[in-house]
């Protein structure tokens, strides 16, 4: 008999709707995540339920009516899509679920889909390909909080992170060769979203973070110390985002030179990880590169992280700092090379299973 297999996508969440108070009810179950807000219990419920909900709901709002769609949400949609060509490609042996960390369809739902259906494991994939506390740690926290409460609990292989997977890699490069090849661009730029730096300090059980700065005072917060990936920074966030830049860049032939990782999305007054994404937009204008290709590979899906921020204010900033052309590469969505890459890491972590199966 042939093992069962069921496959967890989960991505962030979304509001269910772009009005004010489903997006302040969004916010404040993101942000009240001890993972993404890291400070103790009660300053963070006064900090996020009374300042940052209220006041930011409305203004986020307004920027979710500008991504909204006809269908909704698109994190969600493509979320659903990728579901759908998913489960189709990996066949009637496998039942693929989606959930989203805040909001809906819930992480809980989208276990008990596959709660009770005789499952043999169940991977669960989350769709950041770089681990971070903030995301795949809290996404892996809450499985297994939900799913200890099960009676009967499969075996669970948990997806840590794909920032270097080759087929990823891939297909994010296929989707930019399209723009290199039909514009001339004077530099690109590789825009993570951002963390504050405790993070990554808090993460850092060897000793390696910050080595370089601390050696030398003239260097910034976390400059060089990501600047290759060895044993002792390959969970570090910052060092994977480098990694992926690294390797996208040489899928596509560019020099060194030619590109810059970045980091965006900051929120508050604490050092987040460096360079700043729009300081250097003004900082390559300046020098002249008005013709600038974006990726985004810490996303698998457009959002309000690029199709607004990157696409629409970042572009804005760019122009009025001289530039000329300002081009955002789409994420992966549901492009076939992402659901080949899908498909595969299942495959990689379900071989075992079924040849344990067929001897027993």
């Amino acid at each position: 008999m042939q093992a069962k297999i069921g496959v967890l996508l989960v991505n962030l969440g979304t509001p269910d709707s772009p009005k004010t108070g489903d997006v302040r009810k969004y916010l404040r179950e993101f942000l009240m995540d001890g993972r993404v807000i890291d400070i103790p219990f009660l300053p963070r419920f006064l900090l996020v339920n009374g300042i940052i909900a209220p006041f930011r709901a409305p203004k986020s709002a307004k920027i979710y009516k500008e991504l909204w769609t006809a269908e909704g949400s698109p994190i969600k949609i493509y979320g659903e899509q990728v579901k759908k060509l998913l489960q189709e490609t990996l066949g009637a042996h496998y039942l693929v679920s989606l959930g989203m960390r805040y909001q809906n369809p819930s992480i809980e739902r989208a276990l008990n889909e596959l709660k009770d259906k005789g499952l043999d494991k169940i991977i669960v994939v989350p769709l950041f390909p770089q681990y971070a506390s903030a995301t795949t740690g809290s996404v892996h926290q809450k499985v297994m909080e939900l799913v200890s409460k099960w009676q009967i609990i499969p075996e669970i292989h948990f997806i840590h992170s794909y920032f270097d997977d080759p087929a990823f890699i891939h297909a994010f490069a296929t989707i930019g060769k399209q723009y290199l090849e039909a514009h001339p661009y004077d530099h690109i730029i590789f825009s993570y979203h951002g963390l504050p730096e405790r993070q990554i300090r808090k993460g850092d059980a060897t000793g390696t973070c910050l080595v370089e700065a601390k050696k030398d005072k003239s260097k910034e917060g976390l400059a060089n110390c990501c600047a290759t990936l060895h044993s002792g920074n390959r969970a570090c966030y910052r060092a994977q985002c480098f990694a992926t830049s690294r390797l996208i860049a040489e899928a596509l032939g560019l020099a060194d030179a030619q590109y810059t990782t970045a980091f965006q999305s900051r929120l508050g007054n604490d050092p987040w990880l460096k360079p700043y994404t729009e300081p250097l937009i003004k900082d390559l204008v300046k020098e002249g590169k008005k013709n600038v290709l974006v990726f985004s590979p810490s996303f698998v899906a457009d959002c309000l992280e690029t199709t607004i921020e990157i696409g629409e204010e970042y572009k804005e900033v760019f122009e009025e700092a001289g530039g000329t052309h300002w081009q955002l590469v789409e994420s992966l969505n549901v492009h076939q090379l992402w659901i080949e890459t899908l498909k595969n890491m299942v495959l990689q972590n379900t071989t075992h299973t079924f040849a344990a199966t067929a001897s027993a």
